[in-house]
């Protein structure tokens, strides 16, 4: 007669261990075939995204129009030439000067956020109104304010209506009011977004914490500076990445609105590319700026993760 001992070793030899908290199924390792549902995404990103950038950087080597087979190797050169280009420093220049429009949307969706958190008759009216401008395309606005910003359009017509003639502006065909006019429409169109993350964020806010503020005598001007805003920092984190990297890339209201003009005190990197390689068939150098325009976004990204790290917090909204 076998002992409960041997009983239990022969059970154990029959029946192999199986995965803990699931008795009676074995491990088996992940078939072949579902791997492939990660193909077309691999395709994807390698194919396209991957690809593409590596076909840039080649492109960026070499003196090519674009059209004709005739391409030849130049080395650095379109690199040696982009940094003596002053249009490109005047494009950088007038990305930092658009990035003001990051601090006002900022400003305004966190005011508005925290008005509309409050009780106040009609705040869903508000909500829609404040967030539409985001959801719609800058295909459709961009026409709306060139009617609206021209010499003779709307905004200088009321103006000369109520008495303030004398503040009528070719706001679209001043060198000097034009990047400023695309600050304002950059406003309307993106403080939205701001609104809606800082709105979110004042739902993760325990009530109590006002509560206790208040008892100790902060009003509302104390609460928003020295509980509020602390408290959103890592909203404030996330709206200045999107913010930046917005800028960076910003091609279409600019080419909508004002294509770059005039005199170039609208011109920016993407607009600028586009003028190089569609517009003056210079696809090298089109492309060098391309990479250019690559490598300040990959600084910002490594800059943003060095600091994510060195501060040990996780950005969250």
């Amino acid at each position: 007669m076998l002992t409960p001992t041997e009983v239990g070793g022969a059970e154990a030899a029959a029946h192999p261990p199986t995965r803990r908290g699931h008795p009676g199924r074995r491990v088996r390792p992940p078939a072949v075939g579902n791997y492939l549902y990660l193909l077309p995404a691999l395709v994807l990103v390698g194919g396209v995204v991957y690809f593409s950038v590596g076909y840039t950087f080649w492109l960026s080597l070499v003196e090519w129009d674009g059209i004709s087979p005739q391409v030849e190797f130049v080395g650095i050169d379109n690199f040696t030439t982009a940094v003596r280009d002053p249009v490109l420093w005047m494009a950088l220049k007038h990305s930092l000067i658009f990035s003001v429009a990051i601090v006002i949307q900022m400003a305004i969706g966190l005011v508005a956020a925290v008005l509309l958190h409050s009780r106040i008759h009609g705040r869903t009216v508000y909500k829609v109104i404040i967030f539409m401008p985001t959801m719609l395309a800058t295909a459709v606005m961009a026409p709306v304010f060139r009617e609206i910003l021209a010499t003779d359009g709307p905004l200088n017509e009321s103006l000369r209506a109520v008495g303030l003639g004398a503040l009528a502006q070719s706001w679209l065909a001043d060198p000097d009011l034009a990047l400023y006019s695309l600050i304002a429409i950059n406003v309307w169109q993106w403080t939205g977004l701001s609104f809606i993350l800082y709105y979110a964020g004042l739902t993760q806010i325990d009530p109590e914490i006002y509560e206790a503020a208040r008892l100790d005598g902060a009003g509302n001007r104390r609460i928003l500076l020295s509980i509020i805003t602390p408290m959103m920092r890592g909203t404030h984190v996330t709206l200045l990445i999107l913010g930046v990297m917005g800028v960076l890339k910003t091609f279409d209201v600019v080419f909508l609105v004002t294509g770059g003009g005039p005199a170039d005190a609208t011109e920016f990197l993407p607009t600028y590319i586009y003028e190089t390689t569609i517009t003056r068939f210079d696809a090298g150098y089109g492309a060098a700026l391309s990479v250019i325009l690559l490598l300040i976004s990959l600084a910002f990204t490594v800059w943003q993760m060095r600091r994510y790290r060195m501060g040990g917090e996780v950005t969250r909204v």
